[in-house]
């Protein structure tokens, strides 16, 4: 029997989510208790699934945790996992993402932190390293934090080639290097910057996410701060696709695990209006790489509703069909178990929710 593990990062505490078969879902935490969980992952490529928390204490500051057992224990480097060399005059604020690797490098993680750098680690998350070339990026002058922050947000890994690594800024955009992290590139072309007096600039561009179409590796779907966009050669080129959408302006983007050209999207009305596009609580899906959209609303909210979602608060698990899962800043937490076509409530009266991970676990892991 199969079982899903949902992890749910919030501004106070982790939840984890357990469910067998056809049964109900489980909840327990909060882990971390009053700690901002601002990144999760679950790595399933070791002989026992690893899981991995960026938490941020108010007294003690952030941290990685990892936990061997599902969660039952947690272990804390003696010496912090990430932390910036003295020569660069930085300090850690926050661990924004968390992404295992692909199977080529089995036990290799990375980490995006802000201030907007990225971190690698070569023993599944116990300790990290500085990506010097992207942190002494001949743009990096010109970067300028966010509303939220400079944070380095999203890293993709691209399958079969374990030096090609795509990742993404605010604000300063999407930077691809081919070579292990050697060097870096700006990626932005086709993407607004509408805030700017150039409005197509080589970087500079606040994107929001980016996520990975099942079916090519090279095609990527991105949620910028005004705009959705597709990319057919790993963020080379960017085409807008945000036709069909009631707005182009979000957080979230994720892409079904086994179904190409399938992606969703939760739209807000706009940056200075940041609760769901016409106050629906509506994720809308494309099955077509962005030439259209359909709105999936059965069992959300169906009367006025503000709950925004952020950057890593929507994602899939890899069953099939897929589990669908988002959770807002209302403190709500829904899913899908059929690719989005209809949904439930799983939880509710959560603190906000930052960020939300989903994988199906080998049978009998879980036992």
């Amino acid at each position: 029997m199969t079982e899903v593990l949902l992890l749910v990062g919030t501004r106070k505490g982790l939840f984890i989510g357990r469910r067998e078969g056809g049964g109900p879902w489980k909840f327990d935490g909060p882990h971390f208790n009053a700690q901002a969980v601002s990144a999760v992952a679950i790595d399933t490529r070791g002989p026992a699934p690893r899981l991995l928390v960026g938490g941020d204490s108010a007294h003690w500051g952030p941290s990685v945790f990892s936990s061997d057992d599902l969660g039952a224990t947690w272990r804390e480097p003696a010496a912090p996992a990430v932390r910036f060399p003295k020569d660069t005059g930085a300090s850690l604020e926050r661990v924004w993402q968390l992404h295992p690797a692909g199977p080529e490098a089995p036990d290799v993680v990375y980490a995006g932190t802000e201030p907007a750098a990225l971190f690698r680690s070569t023993d599944r998350g116990e300790s990290f390293e500085l990506v010097r070339p992207l942190w002494e990026h001949p743009t990096r002058g010109g970067w300028v934090p966010g509303g939220g922050g400079e944070g380095l947000h999203t890293v993709i890994t691209q399958p079969g080639d374990p030096d090609a690594v795509t990742v993404a800024v605010s604000t300063a955009g999407v930077f691809r290097t081919r070579d292990g992290g050697a060097s870096w590139a700006p990626s932005n072309h086709g993407v607004s910057a509408v805030f700017l007096p150039d409005p197509d600039p080589e970087f500079g561009q606040c994107v929001h996410k980016i996520a990975q179409d099942a079916g090519d590796g090279g095609r990527l779907y991105l949620q910028n701060h005004w705009g959705v966009y597709r990319s057919d050669d790993a963020g080379g080129e960017w085409t807008d696709i945000g036709a069909g959408l009631p707005s182009d302006f979000g957080f979230a983007v994720a892409a079904h695990p086994h179904r190409p050209d399938t992606a969703y999207v939760f739209p807000l009305n706009a940056d200075s209006d940041r609760v769901p596009a016409g106050h629906r609580c509506r994720v809308f899906r494309t099955r077509d790489a962005g030439a259209s959209w359909e709105p999936l609303s059965r069992g959300l909210p169906a009367g006025d509703h503000y709950g925004t979602v952020l950057r890593d608060a929507l994602c899939t698990d890899d069953a099939d069909p897929a589990g669908i899962y988002f959770g807002n800043r209302n403190g709500e937490l829904y899913a899908s178990e059929d690719d989005g076509d209809s949904w439930r409530l799983l939880a509710e009266h959560l603190p906000d929710v930052l960020c939300v991970r989903a994988a199906v676990l080998p049978a009998g892991i879980g036992q």
